[in-house]
């Protein structure tokens, strides 16, 4: 054997110092290799919508009631099939909710728990009892476990179980062990979540969907664009703070910023209320309008536009500096006529309601502007719940994610009319295909982690252009026409052509050559989100014969007439994939009070031709090199080259 492999081994030998102990290790990891695979959940551009996702989240895209279908068949009807849900959904509601009804309550107690020990003995099944240990609630870890466990050795199962019930009830310990037992349900029908981009901007509810997933069991996140440009304000670059308060106003989500993250607007109110005093600012209007009062609407128009301005501005400022990025013709303040009221975009010339800007220097900030700025920007900075969601970020998240045989991501891989991969260049070099995502992830985290002043301007300036650039792969298009959206009434200069990807993912040339860019052999699937997909107007999820499957339907609400669902979740197990498409949530009441589940379709189904192990799966490679090792590990203690520690 090789000196460094023995060494290898020694080291090995410290965890399994005996042929038994590494024998028995060896059984443990090759009887996990034939469990069933646990189900993957993949979800994308939730952008906010915390109530929507909260329940997907819960009813794990459907894949809660068909276990309860396992279970029960057709001995519960569909209404007790649907409180059932309910009750695992929403437990601690749903017990308020029975409890209001002055219902006999022993007796509900009884049958549920009778019940929910059935469905948690079938999703513990598929895994090991050391796996489902880890998962049990510490305060009731010894008796859910009892619970759970087949026990061939007592004589009387249902006395025995009847007894641990029974004393359940007796001690007053029922509704406790209820919502234990639903909670760890959820827990075991999913066993990893995927979260395909853009958590971020147009709901309210980012920072609690960024709470719960901070404690989520088993997750990874591709970064959006909009994701990217969240970073980007924590770490304080000035363009992408602008922007991102932009998009809060605009569509009245302040809320995410000062209520979920305790930053405050006074600067930026006042300041608008001051320079925008006699203007209408009719250009600004806000989506999602939450408030009656007329005049907090015409104050968070003039904060819209006063902060637009100064986005511009900074946008300017920061394309002027980095000449690789390629965007001078999204710099538009220079070309505004100010005597007579027009800018030329491309070869057009467009009549607007400019704002009040110097048109010797239009991308400086006054400096009332730049004094708001440096208070905003040490807000941003400094708010230590943002950071703590942007350090999950960096923990769970990356530009991509090969996983189980399929690729990952937000956007695009940027290509080509061709079909070839587009170069794009990164700090003064040409990158393509799957080495342009490693040098943008690797300079997102360097900026994410870095002290150094300097590292932290250039590295928030490429973040920004990850936000809107041409060759961004989290993007995807030529440009972002924000400029336009505000002040052009020609819907044509709103257009934004998509990246040439989103035609050859059609072909399975392009797929196959995306495929063996990342190294993978093709079996799987190519998932990605960002672009939604319009199925009321008959466009199908499924690319390339199924091959790219674009799970963005729509979660957020302004999408919900555009694509006519509200959005799409995959789940992948043991069976297969299945892609489901979501009907908008109406409330957590209606689940609890009336069993009315999210309705939800299956769109696309792909069988397995045999069911897929843990020993089919990335976990199962890592298992298998283990067991390898392990088997070395014998052998060396076989043939004398290592001692056994103890006998």
């Amino acid at each position: 054997m090789k000196t460094e492999f023995v060494r290898y081994l020694e080291r090995l030998s410290e965890l399994y110092p005996t042929i038994d102990k590494a024998s028995t290790e060896i059984i443990n990891l090759q009887s996990i290799l034939n469990l069933p695979k646990g189900t993957e959940h993949f979800l994308s551009d939730i952008h906010g919508e915390y109530e929507s996702f909260s329940h997907v989240l819960r009813n794990g895209s459907g894949a809660v009631r068909k276990k309860i279908d396992d279970v029960f068949g057709h001995t519960l009807g569909t209404n007790d099939k649907s409180e059932l849900a309910s009750l695992i959904y929403y437990p601690k509601e749903k017990i308020d909710y029975i409890k209001s009804l002055d219902k006999d309550t022993e007796n509900w107690y009884k049958i549920t728990l009778y019940r929910l020990i059935e469905i948690c003995k079938v999703v513990s099944s598929k895994y090991t009892r050391s796996k489902v240990r880890k998962a049990l609630p510490p305060a009731y870890a010894y008796v859910i476990e009892e619970l759970i466990t087949e026990k061939p050795e007592v004589l009387n199962r249902g006395a025995y179980y009847d007894g641990i019930v029974n004393t359940i009830l007796e001690i007053g310990a029922a509704e406790k062990f209820i919502i234990a037992i639903a909670e760890l349900i959820q827990r075991l029908v999913v066993d990893h979540l995927h979260i395909i981009g853009d958590i971020y901007d147009r709901g309210s509810g980012a920072h609690k969907i960024m709470d719960k997933l901070c404690s989520y069991h088993s997750l990874d996140i591709q970064w959006g664009n909009h994701d990217i440009l969240w970073m980007g304000a924590a770490v304080g670059n000035p363009a992408c703070i602008a922007t991102v308060i932009r998009n809060s106003i605009r569509y009245g989500n302040l809320d995410v910023i000062e209520d979920g993250y305790g930053i405050n607007m006074i600067p930026l109110a006042t300041f608008a209320m001051s320079v925008y005093a006699d203007d209408d600012c009719s250009c600004f209007e806000i989506k999602n309008k939450k408030h009656s009062y007329e005049t907090e609407i015409e104050l968070e128009m003039k904060m819209h536009k006063a902060i637009t301005v100064i986005q511009f501005k900074l946008e300017g400022q920061l394309i002027q500096n980095h000449p690789e990025f390629d965007m001078n013709e999204r710099c538009l303040l220079d070309k505004i006529d100010f005597e007579n009221g027009t800018v030329t975009i491309g070869e057009n010339v467009y009549k607007m309601n400019f704002p009040t800007i110097d048109k010797e220097n239009p991308y400086k900030l006054t400096e009332r502007e730049e004094d708001m700025m440096n208070k905003l920007y040490s807000a941003f900075v400094k708010c230590e719940k943002l950071q703590k969601h942007m350090q999950l970020m960096l923990k769970k998240g990356g530009m991509y994610k090969v996983y189980n045989g399929n690729l990952l991501f937000h956007g695009c891989v940027p290509m080509n009319s061709d079909g070839s991969f587009k170069a794009v260049n990164v700090n003064g070099k040409d990158y393509r295909g799957k080495e342009l995502y490693d040098a943008y992830e690797a300079c997102v985290r360097k900026v994410l982690v870095s002290n150094n002043k300097k590292e932290k301007s250039i590295g928030g300036d490429i973040l920004w252009y990850l936000w809107s650039g041409s060759g961004s792969p989290l993007f995807g298009r030529d440009r972002m026409t924000t400029f336009e959206r505000y002040f052009v009434e020609d819907k044509t200069s709103h257009h934004e052509e998509k990246n040439a990807y989103y035609d050859l993912i059609e072909t399975e040339d392009a797929t196959n050559r995306i495929f063996e860019e990342f190294g993978l052999d093709g079996t799987g699937h190519i998932i990605n989100g960002h672009v939604p997909v319009h199925q009321s107007e008959g466009e199908n999820p499924l690319k390339c014969d199924g091959k790219v499957i674009m799970i963005d339907g729509g979660f957020s609400k302004p999408y919900h007439k555009v694509t006519g669902i509200a959005g799409y979740t995959l789940t992948y197990n043991s069976y297969g994939l299945t892609l489901t498409a979501h009907e908008p949530f109406e409330s957590a009441e209606q689940v609890i009070q009336n069993g009315k589940d999210i309705v939800s379709n299956q769109v696309a189904v792909q069988h397995a031709f045999n069911r897929i192990l843990v020993g089919d799966t990335d976990n199962g490679k890592k298992l298998k090199e283990n067991i390898a090792d392990l088997k070395e590990l014998i052998e060396a203690y076989r043939q004398g080259i290592i001692s056994e520690r103890e006998k």
